[in-house]
């Protein structure tokens, strides 16, 4: 047994019969699970045929939609463009069909137009041959004519012709005679007016420089150094002191004296004060001047209001309103035709008052229409009127007494009196004005002359202030750089010297200077 184990033979077949054996079992079993797998690739094939049918189904029908839409796009884009070409297409049309119409209009008016031109000619033409006509006639009966008048007179035409040109000479003659009698009679009153022009202005000149008089005020220094210190660098501290008080600044040879020149006493009562606060202080420069003079001018501007107090109380007089106390107070530097105005009218006050206690009237209230009579001369110079309806105005404004009131506006007869009073002030204004060395005219023509001279030149627009020096022979004017620049400033100028020389009466001649100046200031913390 054990030999046939080990025989090689019976191993190898043994070997070959169980290879065989499990063979025959894997075929069987690959062909069982084969058959399986091929049936499930079947199915799977079959799916993936129906899955691939409908993707493409679905893929056909999203491509059809796409092309539908954008088929759609293409056809609206090519509707808008169509219509638009059509509307081009159409205003064209009626552009060509509007032309038609107005060159056949232009035609027919042309051609209306050429008739009319053929019916003028042929009117002209009938004018021209009635006139050719109408001259041959009046040629024959000027030959008539001069043949009958040649037949009357006994003289032939060149006979005529000589005795009409002598007569013609003769009166040339005559008449170049009163030609040269009339040249020589208006060359007389011509010369006669100039020579009473240049009388009127020498008297002006004079009666200017008397003016002057008593239009100046003098400030005492204690050296003649200081005049230069005045004057300051290239003149800047003097040039900038004028500006800024509107005052004329003469330094001559005066010892020890500065001559201030204005015709508007507050102006020049601003100026003096400053100039000695600068001369005892000793910094003389112009912010130091801007700042001395500003302070100053408030200083007044309160002294104003005291001196009006004052005044009031004086007379006895209670409970006026504060604004007409500061206008009594402006009184002080007024003048009426070189009489103190606030003298004046306190004067007036009193003697207002004494009349009305001789009659029986109400005292107060006289002495209150007195002290207010001239109140309108303190009023704005830009406003324009008679100083009464200016006080009747101011004064109804302040709620006074309508006494009162009347008394204002009626002391020069503007409106008409309505209660004794009124009478009795104007009597007291021309006692007071009427007494020996009151008043001077010439004094008041020449602040009147100044005044419109600056009011005048400010009448311009972009104009900040003006101020007539040099005894009305200067006036300085200040504009606002932010509208006036360097062209117009130039021509500004010479707008102001045209509107003076057209619109005033002055002796000499007058100096516009038009003033631009530009300050820039920051401050350093």
């Amino acid at each position: 047994m054990d030999a046939i184990l080990t025989n090689p033979m019976v191993i190898i077949l043994t070997s070959i019969i169980l290879v065989a054996l499990f063979f025959y079992l894997g075929w069987m079993f690959n062909s069982k699970v084969g058959k399986k797998s091929l049936i499930s690739a079947e199915e799977r094939s079959k799916q993936i045929l129906a899955d691939a049918e409908k993707e493409v189904v679905n893929l056909k029908r999203e491509k059809l939609l796409e092309v539908k839409d954008e088929w759609y796009k293409k056809k609206v884009e090519f509707d808008s463009e169509i219509n638009q070409k059509k509307q081009k297409i159409g205003n064209l049309e009626k552009q060509l069909v509007t032309r038609e119409e107005n060159i056949e209009k232009k035609f027919d008016s042309v051609i209306k137009k050429e008739r009319e031109n053929k019916q003028v000619e042929k009117e002209l033409n009938e004018f021209k041959k009635n006139l050719e006509f109408r001259n041959n006639e009046l040629q024959k009966l000027e030959q008539e004519q001069n043949a009958k008048l040649e037949k009357i007179s006994g003289l032939t035409s060149e006979e005529a012709k000589r005795m009409l040109i002598e007569n013609m000479v003769s009166q040339a003659k005559t008449d170049s005679a009163v030609l040269i009698k009339e040249i020589h009679d208006q060359t007389k009153a011509d010369a006669k007016k100039d020579a009473q022009k240049i009388i009127v202005q020498a008297i002006q000149r004079t009666a200017a420089d008397h003016s002057v008089e008593t239009t100046v005020s003098v400030v005492q220094i204690q050296n003649d150094d200081m005049k230069g210190r005045i004057i300051g660098k290239e003149g800047r501290n003097i040039r900038s002191f004028e500006a800024v008080t509107g005052v004329d600044v003469i330094v001559d040879d005066t010892p020890e004296a500065v001559i201030l020149s204005s015709f508007d006493q507050f102006r020049r009562e601003v100026a003096r004060v400053a100039l000695e606060r600068l001369i005892s202080d000793g910094r003389i420069h112009p912010a130091r001047i801007e700042e001395v003079v500003e302070k100053v001018r408030l200083e007044l501007e309160e002294d104003i209001i005291r001196e009006g107090e004052n005044t009031i109380m004086q007379l006895g007089i209670h409970n006026m309103h504060a604004e007409l106390v500061k206008h009594i107070g402006r009184m002080k530097y007024r003048s009426s035709y070189g009489q103190n105005l606030l003298q004046h009218s306190i004067e007036v006050g009193y003697l207002t008052g004494i009349m009305a206690a001789e009659v029986g009237l109400d005292i107060n209230i006289a002495k209150r229409s007195g002290l207010l009579h001239d109140v309108g001369k303190t009023v704005d110079k830009n406003v324009e009127g008679p100083h009464a309806l200016l006080g009747y105005e101011l004064t109804k404004r302040y709620k006074e007494h309508p006494i009162v009131i009347n008394a204002v506006g009626s002391h020069h007869e503007d409106i008409e009196m309505e209660h004794p009073i009124a009478p009795l002030v104007q009597a007291a204004d021309a006692i007071s004005g009427a007494r020996p060395g009151a008043r001077r005219e010439p004094l008041e023509g020449y602040v009147k002359r100044l005044e419109t001279l600056e009011a005048l030149a400010k009448s311009f627009e972009g104009v900040a202030k003006t101020y007539a020096i040099q005894a009305g022979r200067e006036v300085r004017v200040v504009v606002e750089h932010d509208k006036i620049d360097d062209l117009i400033a130039d021509k500004l100028s010479r707008d102001i010297a045209s509107k003076i020389e057209g619109e005033m009466e002055y002796p000499g001649q007058i100096k516009v200077t038009v003033i631009r100046e530009v300050r820039k200031i920051s401050y350093a913390k």
